[in-house]
């Protein structure tokens, strides 16, 4: 699945780093805090709770759209606009995150949409 499920070098993120409760920003406003997160290799990603920004609904978020992390701040920079992500691949659970085939369209969809 690439890239797009690891965090780039210069992210800031750090091995077996939580990122649980940090606020997550997209590239126009903050969309949530970060609910869970997935630190297995080749398969990273967070799982964010958008409050009622997008009707209390989850997203999940793989670690190549990943573009700070300030763990003084703790907050996560994400590359995709508020838009981006909403339109991006509906999860509604856990289950989906052991789906390959949801995970290749959620990995595809973040791939078309890189700045």
């Amino acid at each position: 699945m690439g890239s797009v499920w690891m965090y780039a070098p210069d992210s800031g993120y750090g091995a077996r780093q939580s990122m649980v409760g940090f606020t997550v920003e997209a590239a126009d406003g903050i969309i949530g805090h970060v609910d869970r997160q997935q630190d297995q290799p080749g398969m990273q990603h967070l799982v964010v709770d958008t409050g009622v920004w997008k009707f209390g609904r989850s997203v999940l978020i793989p670690a190549g759209a990943v573009a700070s992390i300030d763990t003084v701040a703790q907050k996560v920079e994400v590359a995709s606009s508020r838009e981006e992500i909403k339109a991006a691949p509906r999860f509604t659970t856990d289950s989906e995150t052991a789906d390959s085939g949801y995970l290749s369209e959620v990995g595809d969809y973040y791939l078309s949409v890189r700045p």
